[in-house]
């Protein structure tokens, strides 16, 4: 099963683009900074990246040294802007759902996804097909919203305020029961699948895949300094990020 194609939705795009404008958004303060910092050495390397949306990341591996870069999307309105705007010689954008990627003519020395994976389905055979593409000792990195935000039934958790409007604590539920969430985020319909840490992390390691880090990113100072709302993070964290390799 193919994930949704949100983000060819008019009022979803749009709206998602004027989320990833701002100066304060949580992407480019707390989880971008954070899989930067996990990049392997990229000089003369293959890369996929799944979920390559507006191209951004496929640059920055270019300029990172990386001799050849792959960016699939499912959705063509992405592409487009990509295309447009970050285009580069070394750089191929295929219009391709991540399921299907097990077709990809190419080996990679990297495989990266920011923010995609929790719209997958099933993870077990992504995760076999990933395994699969990348060469030997490869490296997958990848961040995905944290299983406590997808965990509540409706996609939605809620947080706690104290007498003075400050949050102090998140509430959410149905963390044990996975499977597919459909909330509203921009627009209705939107859908996700809900997995357990331990879920993610076990199947991994079933794949073959050998674990280097999990992180569940927390803001630094000059984030703070930025937008001292991020604070919240240290309540209860929006993304995780593993790095692992082909064992």
């Amino acid at each position: 099963m193919s994930e949704q194609i949100i983000f060819d939705n008019k009022q979803f795009f749009e709206g998602y683009k004027a989320i990833r404008d701002r100066e304060t958004n949580l992407n480019d303060l707390l989880e971008q900074p954070a899989m930067k910092r996990l990049l392997p050495d990229l000089a003369g390397k293959t890369v996929l990246d799944l979920g390559c949306g507006y191209g951004h990341n496929c640059v920055d591996f270019i300029e990172h040294g990386a001799a050849k870069v792959i960016g699939i999307d499912i959705s063509k309105k992405m592409l487009e802007v990509a295309m447009r705007k970050s285009s580069h010689k070394n750089i191929e954008y295929i219009n391709m759902s991540m399921t299907e990627i097990a077709s990809l003519p190419y080996k990679f020395d990297l495989v990266y996804s920011s923010l995609a994976f929790h719209y997958i389905e099933d993870f077990e055979k992504l995760t076999a097909d990933i395994y699969s593409l990348l060469n030997d000792n490869g490296c997958l990195l990848f961040s995905q919203d944290h299983p406590i935000t997808t965990a509540t039934a409706d996609g939605m958790g809620h947080w706690n305020m104290d007498e003075n409007g400050n949050r102090i604590s998140y509430t959410f539920s149905n963390y044990g029961q996975e499977g597919k969430r459909e909330f509203h985020w921009i627009t209705d319909g939107v859908i996700n699948y809900h997995r357990t840490v331990g879920s993610l992390i076990t199947t991994l390691a079933k794949m073959g895949f050998i674990i280097d880090t999990v992180e569940e990113p927390t803001p630094k100072k000059w984030a703070i300094e930025k937008y001292p709302i991020i604070t919240k993070e240290f309540l209860k964290p929006s993304f995780i990020i593993v790095k692992a390799k082909k064992g």
